[in-house]
C-alpha cells in the first residue's frame, strides 16, 4: 500500500525540521574562577582604536576574571603604560570563529558616563579588505551618555561612494545597567536579526549578491570589551566618580544548524 500525500508531506516537514535544528557548537559558561580560558579567549592590548581613553591589558585579573560564575570585565582609573585607565578586551580570533548561526549572551552592562560596552564581530581574515569592505557585526553596544539604550547595528562598504555604511537601530529599555539581559544574533546566508530577550528589534537583508552590502559570507570571531570615553563614549563627557566599572556576561553561546 502506497503511503498518502498528507503523511508524505508530514514525513518530510518532520525531516527538514530536524534538519534545520540548531546544536550548541561553542560556549563558555564562566564556571571557573580566575582568568578567563585561554583556549576560548585571546586579548587585544593597548590603545586600540576610537581614541578611547583606556589601555586594554593581557591577562590582568584586574581588568577581566571570571568570579561567581560570571566573568568581569571591569574599566579602573590607574596610570598604565602611559595611559590613565585600564580595561580589557577579549576576542575569540582563531579560538572561536563562524560562519552563520545563533549567538546568544546574557550580559548587564555598566552605567556612567564614558561607559561604552559592546558585544560585536569581525571577520578572521578580511578577506574583501580592510574595514569596513570586511563587515563588523555588532551585536549590542551600550553608551552610558544614553543610559536607556541598547544599539544594534551592522557595518559594510556600501555603493553610495562613501566608502562606509551601516544599518541599525537604537532601542530604549528600562535601565540595561540594572538587570541581565539576554543578546541574541541570528545570522543566516540571508539575513541578520537581533534580539533582546527573545525580542526582535533590528534586522538586515541581503538584497543582491555583492559584498560591498553583505560580506557576511564569511569567517568572524567576537569581541566582549569594554571601552572608557572616545569618539563615541565621550561625546558628552566622562565621570570619573563612577569608576572603577563592570561589564558583566553570564554566558556565551553559539549554535549552528545541524
Amino acid at each position: 500500500m502506497k503511503p498518502s500525500i498528507l503523511v508524505l508531506f508530514v514525513l518530510c516537514f518532520a525531516l527538514q525540521s530536524y534538519s534545520q535544528k540548531y546544536v550548541k557548537v561553542w560556549s563558555d559558561e564562566f564556571n571557573t574562577p580566575g582568568l578567563p580560558d585561554s583556549a576560548k579567549w585571546g586579548y587585544e592590548v593597548g590603545k586600540v582604536r576610537n581614541s578611547e581613553l583606556q589601555y586594554y591589558t593581557y591577562k590582568r585579573s584586574e581588568n577581566a576574571r571570571i568570579q561567581d560564575t560570571v566573568l568581569i570585565i571591569e574599566a579602573r582609573k590607574e596610570d598604565y603604560k602611559g595611559a590613565a585607565y585600564t580595561s580589557a578586551s577579549l576576542m575569540s580570533k582563531a579560538k572561536g570563529d563562524w560562519t552563520y548561526g545563533k549567538f546568544e549572551i546574557r550580559a548587564q552592562v555598566p552605567a556612567g558616563k564614558g561607559t561604552w560596552p559592546a558585544i560585536w564581530m569581525l571577520p578572521t581574515k578580511g578577506e574583501y579588505g580592510g574595514w569596513p569592505k570586511s563587515g563588523e557585526i555588532d551585536i549590542m553596544e551600550y553608551v552610558g551618555m544614553n543610559p536607556d539604550n541598547l544599539y544594534y547595528t551592522v557595518h559594510y562598504q556600501g555603493n553610495g561612494g562613501k566608502g562606509h555604511e551601516s544599518s541599525g537601530v537604537s532601542t530604549t529599555n528600562v535601565k540595561p545597567y540594572s538587570r541581565f539581559i539576554t543578546y541574541t544574533l541570528v545570522w543566516t546566508p540571508t539575513k541578520l536579526e537581533w534580539y533582546a530577550d527573545n525580542q526582535l528589534c533590528h534586522t538586515y537583508t541581503k538584497t543582491a549578491d555583492d559584498p560591498h552590502i553583505y560580506p557576511f559570507n564569511k569567517m568572524f570571531y567576537m569581541i566582549l570589551n569594554l571601552a572608557y570615553g572616545g569618539s563615541w563614549g565621550a561625546q558628552k563627557g566622562i565621570d570619573d566618580s563612577n569608576l572603577p566599572i563592570q561589564f558583566l556576561v553570564d554566558y556565551v553561546r553559539v549554535y549552528q544548524l545541524k
